[in-house]
C-alpha cells in the first residue's frame, strides 16, 4: 500500500495514495487535453431505424479519459494518470459539479416564466418521469442481485444533474455513485437507440394520444427527446408535428428544470426507502443476491453522506480551475465563444459557488446543493435583483453542454479505477438502465394520458 494521502486528496471508502502538487498539475493538464480532443472530434450522428443517434463531445471525453486511465501502465510517466490521480479525479468531480449546479440554477430562474405557461398536464406528468424509473428499474435491479448501486441507477434517468445529487449525498466513489455513472454511460451510449425503438413501437400501438407520447419523450435529455420524438412524429400526420415538437420541448424543459428538484426531494428518498424494504425480500429470490459488489465497499459508503467537494480549499480551487479551463476550451472550439467572454461568465459562476462554499465551511450541516440551487435560481429570476440582468448576460454565453465535457472527462478517470466493479455489474446494469429509461417514458406518458 502506498503512503496515505492527505485528507484533501482522499475519498470516503477509497484506498489511500500519495498525490503531489506536481501530480495534481499533471491531472489538470491531461484533463484539459482530453477536453480539447473531445471537442475537436465534435458531435457525430447517424440514423438507426426511425431514430437518430447523436454522439456528443462529452461521450468522447468520457471514453478517452477512461481508456487513458485503464492504460496507465502503457502511458509515458509524464502523462500517466495512476490510481491515486484517478481517485483524486473523483473528488474533483464532486466539487466541479457544483459549478454545473449554478449554471442549472441560473437556467431555471431565467426559464420560470416559460415553465408557468406549460400547464397542469406538463406538471403532473413530471411525477411519471420522477417515479417511473424506480417503479420498473428498482425491483428488476434487486432481482438481478444488484445492491446499493441500484439506488444510483434507478432513482432517475442518469443525466448530469443526477450526478450532482448523488455526488452530494453519497460521493461518487460510493456504490450509489458507481450506479449513477453506469446509468449515465449506458444511457449516453445506448439510450437514444433504445428509446427511439421503444417510442416507435408504443406509438404504433395507437393506444396513447400523440400529445401524451410527446410529453413522455421529454425525459430531460435533448438527445433522448430528439430520438423519441422522431420515432413518434414519423407515425403522425404532418400537420401535428409542430404541435408535438412544441409539447415535447416544453416537457423536456420542465423535466430539466423542475426534475432536478423532484429527484432531489422525492424520487431519491423514495428509492432509498424502497431499497431498504424490498432488498431483504427480492434479494433472496436470486443467487446473485449474495454478489459482493456492494459488500466490497466500506460501510461508510453505503448510505452515509459524503462530501460533495474536495475536503481542502486547495483541491476545491483545483476543481474550479479544471472546470473553468474545460468550459473555456469547449466554448471556444464548439461554440466559437471568445475565451475572455467565457472567463467572465465562469468568474460569476465560481463567485456564486465560493460564497455558498464559505457559508458551508462555517455551517457544516448546511445542505450544500439545496442552498446552491436556491441561490442560483433566485439570482437568475429576471428582475428579482438589480444585478440579475448583468449576471444572465455574462453567464448566457456559457453553453450548457460545455460544462458536461470536463465533467465527463473527470468521470472517465474516476471510472477507470472502478473497472473491476463495473465488470461485476456487467450486463445487469445495462438491462436495469434501459428498463429505467423505459419507466420514465411510460410513466410520464400514462399520467399525461389521464389529462387527454
Amino acid at each position: 500500500m502506498n503512503p496515505a494521502v492527505p485528507p484533501s486528496a482522499a475519498l470516503p471508502g477509497a484506498p489511500a495514495f500519495s498525490v503531489t502538487v506536481g501530480s495534481k498539475l499533471k491531472l489538470l493538464l491531461v484533463t484539459l487535453a482530453v477536453v480539447a480532443v473531445a471537442e475537436s472530434i465534435g458531435a457525430t450522428q447517424f440514423k438507426l431505424g426511425p431514430g437518430k443517434v447523436v454522439l456528443l463531445p462529452m461521450l468522447w471525453a468520457l471514453l478517452l479519459a477512461a481508456v487513458w486511465g485503464i492504460a496507465q501502465r502503457r502511458v509515458p510517466a509524464a502523462a500517466r494518470v495512476d490510481t491515486g490521480l484517478q481517485t483524486l479525479a473523483g473528488g474533483l468531480l464532486n466539487a466541479g459539479l457544483l459549478l454545473f449546479v449554478v449554471k442549472l440554477g441560473l437556467t431555471v430562474g431565467a426559464a420560470l416564466p416559460m415553465v408557468r405557461q406549460a400547464g397542469w398536464a406538463l406538471f403532473f406528468q413530471e411525477f411519471g418521469h420522477a417515479f417511473g424509473t424506480l417503479a420498473l428499474g428498482l425491483p428488476l435491479a434487486l432481482l438481478l442481485g444488484i445492491k446499493r448501486e441500484a439506488v444510483g441507477a434507478t432513482f432517475s434517468v442518469g443525466r448530469e444533474g443526477n450526478l450532482v445529487i448523488i455526488g452530494e449525498k453519497y460521493g461518487m466513489a460510493s456504490p450509489e455513485g458507481r450506479g449513477v455513472l453506469a446509468e449515465y454511460i449506458t444511457g449516453t451510449v445506448l439510450g437514444a437507440v433504445f428509446i427511439a425503438v421503444l417510442a416507435g413501437f408504443v406509438a404504433s400501438l395507437h393506444i396513447f394520444d400523440p400529445r401524451s407520447l410527446a410529453m413522455g419523450a421529454g425525459v430531460g435529455s435533448g438527445s433522448l427527446m430528439a430520438a423519441a420524438l422522431g420515432a413518434i412524429t414519423a407515425q403522425q400526420p404532418a400537420d401535428m408535428v409542430p404541435q408535438l415538437t412544441a409539447i415535447a420541448a416544453a416537457s423536456n424543459l420542465l423535466t430539466s428544470v423542475v426534475g432536478f428538484y423532484f429527484t432531489l426531494f422525492l424520487s431519491l428518498p423514495a428509492c432509498s426507502w424502497l431499497y431498504g424494504r424490498l432488498e431483504p425480500v427480492l434479494g433472496r429470490l436470486t443467487k446473485r443476491g449474495r454478489a459482493p459488489v456492494a459488500e466490497a465497499a466500506p460501510a461508510a459508503a453505503l448510505g452515509q453522506p459524503a462530501a460533495a467537494h474536495a475536503s481542502s480549499l486547495a483541491d476545491t480551487v483545483l476543481a474550479w480551475v479544471v472546470m473553468t479551463g474545460g468550459v473555456v476550451i469547449a466554448n471556444a472550439l464548439s461554440y466559437k465563444v471568445p475565451a475572455l467572454v467565457s472567463l467572465e461568465g465562469m468568474g460569476v459562476v465560481v463567485a456564486i459557488v465560493a460564497v455558498v462554499e464559505a457559508i458551508k465551511r462555517l455551517l457544516p450541516r448546511l445542505p450544500l446543493v439545496l442552498v446552491l440551487s436556491v441561490v442560483a435560481t433566485g439570482v437568475g429570476i429576471p428582475g428579482l435583483f438589480p444585478f440579475t440582468d448583468t449576471v444572465l448576460a455574462l453567464t448566457g454565453k456559457l453553453n450548457f453542454l460545455a460544462f458536461t465535457t470536463p465533467v465527463l472527462a473527470l468521470a472517465g478517470f474516476s471510472v477507470a479505477k472502478d473497472l473491476p466493479l463495473f465488470r461485476q455489474l456487467g450486463w445487469r446494469i445495462v438491462v436495469v438502465s434501459l428498463t429505467a429509461t423505459a419507466g420514465t417514458f411510460l410513466g410520464a406518458t400514462l399520467i399525461a394520458e389521464f389529462f387527454h
